[in-house]
């Protein structure tokens, strides 16, 4: 039969039964304290309204570009295959 007892538990864990004994107690407040701040009724905050962004499509935004720098206008539009290259 193996042996078990605080030899072992030196062993595996490299602590006394007493020091096991406070991390076990360290643990068992600490979910506690978790338990009790979830069950606790928090005030709910008001949200805030996001703006909604501006509305805009590609096509004006397009045509501004094209008219803000005209020699680039048509950098992106389709070519026919014979005057590709």
């Amino acid at each position: 039969m193996p042996k078990t007892g605080p030899s072992q538990m030196q062993i595996l864990f490299n602590k006394t039964l007493e020091q096991c004994r406070q991390l076990g107690a360290r643990g068992g407040r600490a979910y506690a304290r978790n338990l009790r701040l979830r069950k606790s009724p928090t005030p709910v905050q008001a949200v805030a309204k996001i703006p909604a962004p501006p509305i805009e499509t590609a096509h004006p935004a397009s045509l501004r570009l094209d008219a803000q720098f005209p020699w680039l206008a048509g950098a992106f539009a389709r070519r026919p295959r014979s005057e590709r290259g």
